[in-house]
């Protein structure tokens, strides 16, 4: 069996660096992407190093389309160099940024935003990453439970999350010949840095967020990292074109 390689979006900090490390404990190895947080980065690299398992970072901008194809050439070379393969097994499209803004007063700048960064950029990046995906891996999209609860000044954000829902589903049903599965993750609220840490520095949004959730507190970012390390298992195969939320029982 050859060496497992995930590709993480969006890695630098939060969600994405809660996967990769659940990840890399389990001898899985990681490109992990970042767009601002490039000493962030390294920083995982080198836990992820020390850990026993490989791991390198490159720079990219999910909202960016057109950075697609050189980001591409740069994994196809890394995989080369470090890895002596031409195809990876995992990707995780978890890159993403917030918008609190109600329906009436978001801008078209920031509609733009939400939709290059959560659907347009996810889209396309693996559309080009395809030819380097090897046949049965996994694609495993981020949602939000926004896109099945509604809470006020989330509309353009849990509405680009709906449509990567949509997407997940065909993907799986075009990619199955391939025996490439797709599934979404939709977490709850997680006490993360996500959104200037509302979530985990805010007493009122915290205490409102445990009293609706049926467990009685926010997520951490451990509670969705071992959901991403069970769906990227090889006992998860047969799970395909789901929407898994994990978040403790919020709104139900």
């Amino acid at each position: 069996m050859s060496q497992k390689i995930a590709l993480i979006t969006g890695a630098s900090r939060g969600l994405g660096k809660n996967a990769a490390l659940k990840l890399a404990a389990k001898g899985v190895d990681i490109i992990l992407t970042w767009r601002s947080k490039g000493q962030e980065a390294q920083e995982v690299v080198q836990q992820i190093n020390a850990s026993g398992a490989r791991a390198v970072a490159i720079q990219l901008d999910t909202g960016d389309s057109k950075t697609f194809s050189v980001f591409v050439n740069e994994v196809r070379q890394q995989l080369t160099t470090r890895w002596q393969r031409d195809s990876f097994d995992y990707l995780l499209n978890n890159a993403g940024t917030a918008l609190h803004q109600d329906f009436a007063t978001t801008s078209e700048e920031q509609f733009d935003e939400m939709v290059n960064v959560h659907f347009k950029g996810p889209f396309f990046l693996t559309q080009k990453l395809l030819p380097l995906m090897v046949n049965g891996g996994r694609i495993l999209n981020v949602s939000s439970g926004l896109a099945r609860f509604s809470l006020p000044g989330s509309s353009a954000y849990a509405s680009v999350k709906g449509a990567i829902e949509v997407l997940t589903r065909y993907q799986a049903k075009e990619l199955g010949v391939r025996g490439i599965t797709a599934n979404v993750l939709a977490p709850g609220a997680i006490e993360t840095d996500f959104s200037d840490g509302r979530v985990r520095d805010n007493p009122q949004v915290n205490a409102s967020v445990a009293s609706m959730t049926a467990l009685g507190r926010p997520g951490l970012p451990d509670d969705i990292g071992d959901v991403v390390a069970l769906l990227l298992s090889d006992e998860s195969h047969w799970i395909n074109g789901q929407r898994i939320e994990a978040s403790g029982g919020m709104a139900l």
